[in-house]
């Protein structure tokens, strides 16, 4: 993958909008089943390091960390069949 180029934006509030808005144009493409939904969860990847790296968070690093923990989680259904986490470790 090609290098990203550094993130020039400083608001962090405004990025998690738009972060959000991609979320949902991300959602509409899945649903509607438009070709461009590549395109839209990429921007999604792109604000979401971009606020990583204007919290000085290594995105990396995060993900391996939370995957990690994650695998140490038990769950059970409930009697509705929703998954209920038992243990965090």
């Amino acid at each position: 993958m090609p290098a990203l180029e550094p993130c020039d934006a400083t608001d962090v509030a405004l990025e998690f909008g738009l972060l959000t808005a991609e979320v949902g144009e991300a959602f509409t493409a899945w649903r509607k089943g438009h070709a461009d939904l590549g395109e839209e969860l990429a921007d999604v990847f792109l604000y979401l390091t971009a606020l990583a790296g204007m919290n000085g968070l290594d995105l990396d690093s995060e993900v391996v960390r939370k995957i990690e923990k994650n695998t140490r989680r038990t769950y059970e259904r409930n009697e509705h069949g929703a998954q209920i986490r038992t243990s965090d470790e």
